[in-house]
């Protein structure tokens, strides 16, 4: 394994998530293009699709300016470099975030104290703080391969 510690992309990540959650809460029609009520009965569902795509576009912009410049990579090039960076980072760093908020939304919360955790409640953004270091775990071992295989840089 490189020496360093890997970058996650957990800056991208965790900015898009709170954008994106705080862009449902006051405007919560952005949610029907993606799918809630119809498609989805549970509108979690619909703000991780939007968190999912503010994550990446943060995300892939963080490794373009980190990438293009350390490789003199061209905007086409960067970007591609990028988006194959960010791919494999978000989306393990996405699984773990997302797996943790599904315990807690759908399991912990309903049976312990009968409450449907929302955005709007302290508690959501207390657990998110456990989801994102979840979020960290899952990502810090695809962070050391994509570094080992050249496809991220070690910061």
């Amino acid at each position: 394994m490189p020496s360093g510690s890997p970058p996650t992309c957990g800056a991208g990540c965790s900015l898009g998530d709170i954008l994106a959650k705080t862009l449902a809460l006051w405007l919560p029609a952005v949610l029907i293009s993606l799918g809630f009520p119809r498609l989805f009965e549970e509108e979690i569902f619909a703000i991780w699709i939007l968190d999912y795509i503010f994550a990446y576009a943060i995300g892939v912009a963080f490794q373009y300016y980190a990438i293009a410049p350390m490789r003199n990579l061209g905007p086409r090039e960067g970007l591609w470099a990028a988006a194959k960076a960010d791919t494999f980072s978000l989306t393990s760093w996405q699984i773990g975030m997302y797996g943790l908020m599904a315990i807690v939304y759908f399991w912990l919360f309903p049976t312990f104290w009968d409450v449907t955790l929302k955005a709007s409640m302290p508690a959501f953004w207390f657990v998110m703080q456990f989801a994102m270091l979840a979020g960290f775990v899952t990502s810090y071992p695809v962070n050391w391969w994509l570094i080992s295989a050249g496809l991220k840089e070690r910061m």
